[in-house]
């Protein structure tokens, strides 16, 4: 989507060297009209700068669909795997295929097409899904934060079921549309007068030139509405996140003091202090945050730059070599890094959850779907593979009502989940 000022109606921000030709019209009585008509390069960019971009896009969008299409297979697809943290996560996952369906392949055109290619219904749902998907998962997010900081913080507390799990995520999906329904509403694709594309240099076959952009009544509505979402969908959120994982991380760190003194004391001590509250936290819980905070960091991280050109452009008075630069060059980098986000979160769900890891190897070499179990008896913590045949969409249901008893006499009833 072309990012434009109140007066674009007068002079349109793209890239490319336009021509402007003085179109002269004598009349009847001698007087001459002179019209302003100004051309633009129908691609705006050489084809070396083009395939650049191709290549990088195409790169993430098929990252994106593989990765979290897996992840949302292995969820449904193992009950098990149906966690409150998971449910949190396949969100995560929806919420980014919708970005590599509706907003990747119409931003890459975009960014090689001079102007607006596509219709008007294209241009509303475009920007709406992007907005909402970019809402729904850093809401997602702090869902995460707030479940993971119950989790670890306060150990004690009930922790929140899979129905209430199931109600956040539609809370999610309410808030984001709700703060994404003034662009669906504003989106407009319109003619700008007395410009035109000129396709392949010749001047005799021209294209009219249409835009799509945010048409607030007061123009500077969409300079309140841009600060508005940067606040509520990115800076809020994100802050509240980093308070929570702070917390958690102090309280980890605490654990692990804990833990250490305990180990010098005997059995009965730690008994009487597990008592008291104090939780043993396992490496594997600790390495679950890890992931969790790297996911968010991502986030931040990836969707900064484009932010940040978002309130320069509305907020900074940058001038016209200043802004054909920012939509040439800065804007599609801006984009491909914020949708990044959306290709590297299965990334770090392999990396950081041996569960997710193994679900991922059994769809891609179609090998047996090993779950990691541990045994409850003694506390002990012992460990134990489980693995549910040939094809990986199985579950530990598929065992037989022998094989359960057997499980749970040996005290593995309870498996290593997120």
């Amino acid at each position: 989507m072309e990012i434009l000022d109140s007066e674009w109606k007068e002079e349109l921000e793209l890239e490319g060297s336009a021509a402007a030709q003085v179109l002269t019209n004598i009349s009847q009585d001698g007087v001459a009209n002179f019209t302003n008509i100004t051309f633009f390069p129908y691609y705006q960019h050489t084809m070396y700068v083009a395939a650049s971009y191709i290549l990088a896009y195409f790169f993430i969008f098929v990252l994106c669909m593989v990765g979290n299409i897996l992840v949302c297979l292995i969820v449904l697809g193992n009950h098990r795997m149906r966690t409150v943290t998971n449910l949190f996560i396949l969100n995560l996952a929806i919420s980014d295929l919708l970005v590599g369906i509706f907003c990747i392949p119409t931003t890459l055109v975009d960014n090689l097409i001079t102007g607006w290619p596509f219709s008007n219904s294209v241009c509303k749902i475009s920007g709406f899904v992007q907005g909402v998907s970019v809402s729904s998962s850093v809401f997602t997010l702090v869902a995460i934060a707030v479940e993971r900081f119950r989790y670890i913080v306060y150990p004690l507390q009930p922790k929140p079921t899979i129905p209430v799990a199931k109600a956040a995520i539609m809370l999610i999906w309410v808030l984001a549309v709700a703060f994404m329904c003034p662009t669906v509403m504003a989106l407009t694709v319109e003619k700008v007068p007395h410009h035109y594309m000129v396709y392949d240099d010749d001047f005799n076959n021209t294209l009219p030139l249409y835009t799509c952009f945010e048409d607030f009544t007061n123009g500077k509505m969409r300079k309140v509405y841009t600060a508005v979402l940067f606040t509520h969908i990115y800076l809020l959120p994100l802050t509240f996140i980093t308070l929570m994982y702070g917390s958690i991380g102090v309280k980890l760190y605490l654990s692990v003091v804990a833990n250490r003194e305990l180990q010098l004391n005997d059995r009965s001590v730690q008994v009487r202090c597990r008592r008291g509250g104090q939780q043993m936290v396992s490496q594997k819980k600790i390495r679950v945050i890890k992931m969790l905070i790297m996911v968010a960091l991502v986030f931040l991280l990836s969707w900064l730059p484009l932010w940040t050109l978002l309130m320069m452009a509305d907020y900074a008075g940058l001038k016209r070599d200043q802004l054909d630069l920012l939509t040439s060059y800065i804007f599609p980098f801006a984009h491909w890094l914020a949708f990044s986000n959306s290709s590297i979160n299965p990334i770090i769900y392999g990396y950081y959850n041996e569960n997710f890891k193994r679900g991922f190897q059994a769809v891609c070499k179609s090998r047996p779907f090993c779950l990691e179990i541990t045994s409850s008896e003694h506390g002990h913590g012992e460990k134990l593979l489980i693995c549910t045949g040939q094809n990986p969409i199985q579950t530990l249901r598929t065992m037989g009502t022998k094989t359960r008893e057997v499980f749970q006499k040996a005290g593995y009833v309870k498996s290593q989940r997120l």
